[in-house]
């Protein structure tokens, strides 16, 4: 549903949210960053997303309903048939034994309001406005499993294996998976999901149907269907039932044991949307991010592990210089998302359009800014280089297990030093820790002496005899882990005079490290620390991740 911004800003500027110079700001970044006021406010912290939902309700002469701070029971949500549920987007906020109260996304479709007076006949139907995110989050209690899908999809004797897939992406999507693994065995395929960077058993195909299961994900990819002992990558746009948007599938495919592996990159379109507050970073950080990425030329470098949420940091970057004033062109592999306003190239090694030959194609384009999705080699390095002595802002992960790390490295990829002092400006290091549940969490206390068994690189953050730690006790809303989520722990350097001295002699690791510790810097495991007092996340998630320095 398409709201009206004009009676949103009104309702919010009428309700004091806002002030008249907040909306002059907004207006104007609107007509620079091709975003919209809202996102403005969002961004600049002025206005929430329940605020946002309350402006919206108003707007539409409906009342609000906060499905965060009032979720709705497993027996509410199943009152209304998962069908019709999920394709108008309700859910049961409230009920007495005069009137169900309803939460919706639409709250003004006339075809909705025809459908809930047949579920509930002898009851007043009152309609409420929700945000679109958590009435897709109570979705969750109509989950049963695939394996029991899978059985009454296989004993229906229909189209069996489109209806597997669908089932597959449709629940990977509700529980917001990044990875879909089938893994065939001797007897049976596993499907998998990796949810917050840690891997579920989700359930069951019979070894008798994965061939053509196989073959339908291999024909929608444009994959050959005939080669089977080889490695096969491909892509898919996929329209599920009942959802707002189109989501994009990376496919990979190769030969295993027991028949061909398959793992499914989801690409979540909300990263697109997502600000550098949204990913995990402090004022402090992005007051210094905003600052670099304002100057004319050097690199601005984010490194870290697969996986560690470097793509989506520096997707959050770009919105911040994404004007009408500049250039920015990219050169990825692949593209992920598509954001409007940027120049996306594709690496493409069949026509030869590596990296570096792309990059050094982008030269010529006359950007003022350059994305390179990975440095991976001397060639990229030596013309990201290049590009940075002249004259263009270049972004671009880099493999270091930290900041302190990532410049030696550089420089054992064969970068002069004194190149590397002269073009680098920053170096982000970061790493994904998964987020506490808000519907499940609780407080706890713990001693000093229990807090020594983490060790004292652990120990020594934490001074006095009793603290408060929060954790998730486990509830549907997180399939009973206590997590749900990810937020980024992060560490930055940038280069001050002194680095760059220090950079010319070719240093180490130690010797980088020792001389940005005195000017401040902070590792990411003592942001995590932050982040743990803050109850955001737990001692247990942080160690999993990262080790102190």
């Amino acid at each position: 549903m398409k709201f009206d911004q004009e009676a949103i800003i009104k309702t919010l500027l009428d309700g004091n949210y806002i002030t008249a110079d907040d909306i002059k700001k907004a207006g104007e970044y609107a007509e620079e960053h091709r975003g919209s006021p809202i996102e403005y406010l969002i961004t600049e912290g002025l206005a929430s997303n329940d605020i946002i939902g309350q402006a919206i309700a108003e707007s539409l002469k409906v009342p609000y309903s906060n499905l965060k701070t009032k979720e709705p029971s497993k027996e509410q949500v199943l009152l209304i048939p998962e069908e019709i549920a999920k394709k108008f987007h309700v859910v049961v906020f409230d009920e007495n034994s005069r009137e169900t109260i309803i939460a919706s996304d639409d709250p003004k479709n006339e075809d909705l309001a025809k459908e809930l007076a047949v579920i509930f006949p002898n009851k007043k139907i009152k309609l409420t406005f929700s945000l679109s995110d958590d009435i897709d989050a109570a979705f969750v209690a109509y989950q049963q499993g695939l394996k029991t899908k899978f059985s009454k999809i296989i004993a229906a004797k229909g189209r069996i294996v489109p209806e597997i897939w669908d089932q597959i992406f449709e629940d990977a999507l509700l529980l917001k998976t990044s990875d879909i693994h089938c893994e065939p065995q001797e007897k049976k395929v596993v499907i998998r999901f990796r949810i917050d960077g840690i891997l579920h058993d989700a359930g069951e195909i019979p070894k008798e149907f994965y061939e053509n299961v196989v073959n339908r994900l291999k024909v929608q990819a444009k994959l050959r269907i005939d080669e089977h002992f080889s490695a096969q990558d491909g892509a898919i746009r996929y329209v599920p039932k009942n959802y707002p948007h189109p989501v994009d599938l990376r496919v990979s495919i190769v030969p295993v044991l027991d028949g061909e592996k398959i793992a499914i990159r989801v690409l979540s379109s909300y990263v697109r949307d997502l600000t550098l507050s949204d990913v995990g970073l402090s004022k402090e950080l992005q007051d210094q991010i905003e600052k670099s990425s304002k100057k004319p030329f050097g690199m601005i470098l984010v490194t870290g592990p697969t996986g560690s949420g470097k793509t989506t940091t520096l997707y959050s970057i770009l919105k911040i210089v994404n004007t009408l004033k500049t250039n920015i062109t990219t050169i990825e592999d692949p593209v992920e998302y598509k954001i409007d306003g940027i120049n996306q190239i594709q690496v493409n090694n069949q026509t030869n359009l590596t990296f570096a030959k792309g990059l050094r194609a982008i030269t010529r384009q006359d950007p003022n800014i350059i994305l390179v999705g990975e440095i991976r080699d001397l060639e990229t390095a030596d013309i990201a280089v290049n590009a940075s002595l002249t004259g263009h802002l270049l972004f671009s992960t880099f493999h270091a297990n930290n900041a302190s790390a990532a410049i030696p490295r550089f420089i054992d990829m064969g970068i002069e030093p004194f190149l590397a002092g002269s073009t680098i400006e920053m170096v982000i290091a970061q790493r994904l820790v998964r987020r506490i549940c808000d519907s499940c969490k609780v407080s706890q206390t713990m001693t000093k002496a229990k807090i020594n068994k983490f060790g004292p690189e652990v120990s020594k953050y934490f001074v006095g005899d009793n603290f408060t730690f929060y954790r998730g006790k486990g509830c549907e809303s997180c399939s009973h882990t206590g997590y749900k989520g990810r937020i980024g722990i992060f560490e930055f350097m940038t280069t001050s005079p002194e680095l760059q001295d220090l950079i010319g002699k070719s240093p180490s690791t130690k010797d980088v490290l020792s001389l940005v510790r005195t000017q401040g810097f902070k590792t990411m495991f003592e942001d995590g620390v932050e982040k743990i007092k803050a109850g955001i996340t737990t001692i247990d998630e942080l160690l999993r991740v990262i080790t102190p320095q």
